[in-house]
């Protein structure tokens, strides 16, 4: 099984993490997003969204991280993944909203137009209208995720990990780029401790950590 990743692609990491911590068989093989590999015809074929990751085994292939996190936990029937229909059902449900809600206005609405230029809007105005906008919706999220997703809950799914942990976490981490401390979101910050506290955390967020420490001087707005 091959998957085509970047470290510093934030829907890259959630699989990175979960194939780490939980030693699955995958073979990873770079596509350098940076140099625009991902346009050249070779890629295309491969995934015409020109987007990492893509999982591969054999002849089926996966486009989505989401989908890939599911595929991959089943093919190594972990407990992260849980068979029975309820529990996976709120597996799904999270995954979900984090794709839907919590990532689309904190990342692409208020972290990625910061610190990726392809990101950022080039008339000031409209920048700084995004990023109101993305903080005020992400603000919105991440009180849901405190008080009501987390709450006293170890995980976002209840006191055991699952597949939503490893999908949500590389996103929220985001907010440490551009120095986010989450004092607002008490469970969030303890939820995203305990993550960070895997094994596998710190060699799999090395790539985005560097990047992070390359814009130490740059002044970001934070939730």
């Amino acid at each position: 099984m091959k998957v085509y990743y970047h470290p510093a692609s934030t829907t890259c990491r959630p699989i990175m993490l979960f194939a780490a911590e939980n030693a699955a068989r995958v073979d990873f093989e770079l596509v350098d997003i940076f140099t625009g590999v991902q346009y050249k015809d070779e890629f295309l074929a491969i995934n015409p969204s020109h987007m990492v990751p893509v999982l591969e085994d054999g002849d089926f292939r996966l486009t989505e991280s989401s989908a890939i996190l599911k595929y991959l936990a089943d093919t190594i029937d972990s407990p992260a993944y849980p068979k029975a229909l309820r529990q996976r059902a709120r597996v799904n449900e999270r995954m979900d909203w984090i794709n839907t809600q919590m990532s689309r206005d904190f990342t692409y609405g208020f972290v990625y137009p910061q610190v990726l230029p392809m990101f950022k809007r080039e008339d000031p105005a409209v920048q700084a209208a995004t990023l109101s906008w993305g903080r005020e919706r992400a603000r919105g999220w991440m009180k849901v995720m405190d008080t009501h997703v987390l709450g006293a809950n170890r995980y976002l799914c209840g006191d055991a990990i699952t597949i939503a942990d490893y999908f949500a976490a590389p996103f929220i981490a985001l907010g440490d780029v551009i120095r986010c401390d989450y004092g607002a979101y008490p469970n969030v910050k303890r939820w995203l401790t305990s993550m960070k506290a895997l094994p596998s955390w710190r060699k799999v967020n090395e790539a985005i950590d560097g990047y992070a420490a390359s814009l130490e001087d740059s002044r970001f707005e934070a939730l």
